[in-house]
C-alpha cells in the first residue's frame, strides 16, 4: 500500500507540530514532520539510534553537538548516536522534513544540556 502523510498514522508533538508515520516498525523509522515558524525540538542525544534528517521544503537549523548547520530543501544530515542535536525552525515559514532512525528512537531519547 502506497503511504504519504495524507494517509499514515499522525500525531502531534510539541503542542503544534506534526509528524506522520510513514515506516514504523522496530528496525527502522521513517517519520514525515512539519514544525511551524519559530517553533524547535529538546535538544537531546539517543543511545542506539542513528537518525537522518532530509528537509524537504523550507529552512532549518539543525544544532548538533554545539554546531549549528543550516539545511536548505533537498538538504539532509546525519546524526550519530550519542550525539546532542535539536531541529529548530528560525524562520517565519512552516518547514518539513523526513527523520529517518534506525534503529526506532522511541524509547532512546535522553535530554541533553546545551
Amino acid at each position: 500500500m502506497k503511504i504519504s502523510k495524507h494517509n499514515a498514522e499522525h500525531y502531534i508533538w510539541g503542542e503544534i507540530c506534526d509528524g506522520w508515520h510513514l515506516v514504523k516498525n522496530k528496525d527502522l523509522s521513517v517519520i514525515h514532520e512539519r514544525m511551524p515558524a519559530h517553533t524547535s525540538e529538546v535538544r537531546h542525544f539517543h543511545q542506539k539510534a542513528r537518525q537522518f534528517f532530509f528537509v524537504l521544503s523550507g529552512n532549518a537549523t539543525l544544532e548538533m553537538d554545539g554546531e549549528r548547520i543550516t539545511l536548505n530543501s533537498n538538504e539532509g544530515l546525519e546524526v550519530p548516536p550519542l550525539i546532542p542535536h535539536q531541529m529548530l525552525n528560525e524562520s517565519n515559514e512552516d518547514i518539513e522534513f523526513l527523520v529517518i532512525s534506525q534503529p526506532i528512537s522511541h524509547g532512546d531519547r535522553i535530554l541533553a544540556e546545551l
